[in-house]
């Protein structure tokens, strides 16, 4: 049914708290819909910045900035997890509609809090135990070896992670982590890794994109697949614990919920993102709403747009590793002479290595013929 909440029509102004790429990406979606946008992010060169009307180039705590968004914008939403929740629900006390809430973004900032909340929401996620002190690590922690170390917040992209195979082993990497709170989390033999990104309104209106299958190298996504070479019956599970997750947290806006694929197709939840996602990008050319459109609609009180797949579709990420370390561009001229496939810059100033600089979707009719000419493209830069 649709929301009986007055929506916020353009050319209302929307905030984001945040000016990466998913920043800037949400800013063109918010501008090409007639919205204004202000982005509060400390970065000069906020690749956000160049979609905004204004650009707020203050820290997330900055007392100055925060009052301009609640003076100037009728809803405010977030790019990263790592933002400052408390920013988030000063703004909701304020009478702006913040989504997600504060209190979601909270939770996916602290393994110890994520994990725990999904698993008590019913939902199966690896064995872990919370690492508060050293003295969590003085049991017996034969349940969750061999494993991996994950510090409980600030760590993406396969950074603050290391795997033990003994206590011993997790004892010393607590220690090298400073003691931080962390959880530990029995590694588990995956067949595949596969993700999904959903929308959830303030109505309780839920949808979920196509699954996803990823593939990472270095702990950093390298390429997504769509549709997911899985079982159907598994991508319609790995959807309804995605939806049943939005919906036990009271979460509004879009959320992407990674999941590992084990033996015998079973499925358990990774972990989340408050926020649209890397393995969501192919919705930019391959669905008939973007994740980017559905988080300007969530935010806005405004009925999800369909995610339909218009056709199978290989997302690849392009790293600061394909850039010459002169600066020097890739050679952009094959991929850009295929009618089917197509590229997507984050304005980013430097390229490094590991650094997400952008993306390029692949759309054929199948999803082995996408990634074969996906793979023949990389090979080119």
């Amino acid at each position: 049914m649709m929301s009986t909440t007055k929506p916020i029509l353009p050319p209302a102004m929307l905030g984001i708290l945040g000016g990466g790429q998913l920043g800037r990406m949400f800013a063109a979606a918010a501008k090409n819909m007639g919205y204004g946008v202000t982005v509060l992010d400390p970065d000069n060169h906020a690749p956000a910045a160049d979609f905004a009307d204004v650009h707020l180039c203050k820290s997330f705590t900055d007392p100055e900035a925060l009052q301009y968004m609640a003076q100037h914008c009728a809803a405010i939403t977030t790019e990263f997890e790592n933002v400052n929740a408390d920013s988030m629900r000063w703004l909701a006390a304020q009478g702006i509609t913040v989504s997600p809430s504060g209190d979601c973004v909270a939770i996916a900032q602290d393994r110890i809090a994520e994990k725990t909340f999904i698993r008590d929401a019913g939902l199966s996620v690896a064995p872990f135990v919370a690492v508060k002190t050293a003295g969590d690590l003085d049991g017996d922690l034969s349940a969750y070896l061999p494993g991996i170390l994950k510090t409980a917040r600030l760590g993406y992209d396969g950074k603050g992670q290391v795997r033990v195979k003994t206590a011993e082993e997790a004892r010393f990497a607590h220690a090298e982590m400073k003691h931080q709170p962390c959880v530990l989390e029995k590694m588990m033999p995956l067949v595949a890794e596969v993700s999904v990104v959903v929308t959830r309104t303030r109505a309780g209106e839920v949808v979920s994109f196509p699954v996803a299958e990823n593939e990472h190298v270095n702990g950093i996504l390298d390429v997504s697949i769509v549709p997911a070479r899985v079982d159907p019956a598994l991508s319609e599970r790995a959807r309804a614990m995605a939806m049943t997750l939005a919906e036990k947290l009271d979460y509004i806006g879009v959320m992407a919920v990674e999941f590992f694929v084990l033996e015998g197709d079973e499925l358990v939840i990774n972990e989340m993102a408050p926020r649209p996602h890397n393995s969501g990008h192919y919705t930019l050319d391959a669905t008939l709403t973007s994740q980017f459109e559905q988080q300007v609609r969530a935010m806005c009180g405004l009925y999800p747009g369909k995610p339909d797949l218009l056709k199978p579709t290989v997302m690849v990420n392009l790293l600061g590793d394909v850039w010459g370390e002169d600066g020097s561009e890739p050679r952009w001229d094959v991929l850009m002479m295929a009618p089917n496939t197509k590229l997507h810059l984050y304005g980013k100033k430097m390229a490094r290595v590991g650094r997400k600089m952008g993306h390029f979707n692949v759309l054929a009719e199948t999803a082995q013929d996408a990634l074969e000419q996906a793979n023949a493209i990389k090979e080119t830069l």
